[in-house]
């Protein structure tokens, strides 16, 4: 079985916004995210790979294959095209109704910039997120 390539490192999570974020909106949203998220989980934000800032993890086991591993509770990335929201399980929430203007991708959401979603609706998506993983794979 493959070694996941996307685990916790010790890399600056500020640093990374710096040099990665390609545009001053992006840096001013992604150091507002680590705001939002770290006041949410309580939990300091650390580098996952060489591109997602994470908080908080749990570990998890593949329903559908041997895989398992460990991944952060919530999560985002200031990608190039759009910024990665990883707050979102896929169990059908009504809230997404109330978002704002995103697109959704396989296993996130993607924003052009913060100001286009309601944070207050971010925080309760990161809520049922959390809840189902708490319940899916027991406390953290």
């Amino acid at each position: 079985m493959a070694e996941l390539k996307t685990k916790q490192t010790n890399s600056d999570v500020y640093e990374f916004i710096r040099t990665f974020a390609n545009t001053e909106q992006k840096i001013q949203d992604s150091v507002e995210l680590v705001k939002l998220m770290q006041d949410f989980t309580g939990c300091e934000p650390k580098m996952w790979g060489p591109s997602i800032i994470g908080f908080g993890s749990y570990h998890y086991k593949s329903d559908r294959s041997r895989q398992e591993g460990d991944w952060p509770l919530v999560g985002f990335s200031p990608r190039k095209a759009a910024i990665s929201l990883y707050v979102y399980m896929g169990q059908g929430s009504e809230l997404l109704n109330d978002l704002g203007k995103f697109t959704m991708g396989k296993g996130c959401i993607y924003i052009k910039k913060l100001s286009d979603i309601d944070q207050d609706v971010l925080v309760k998506l990161m809520k049922e997120t959390v809840d189902f993983l708490k319940l899916k794979y027991g406390n953290h």
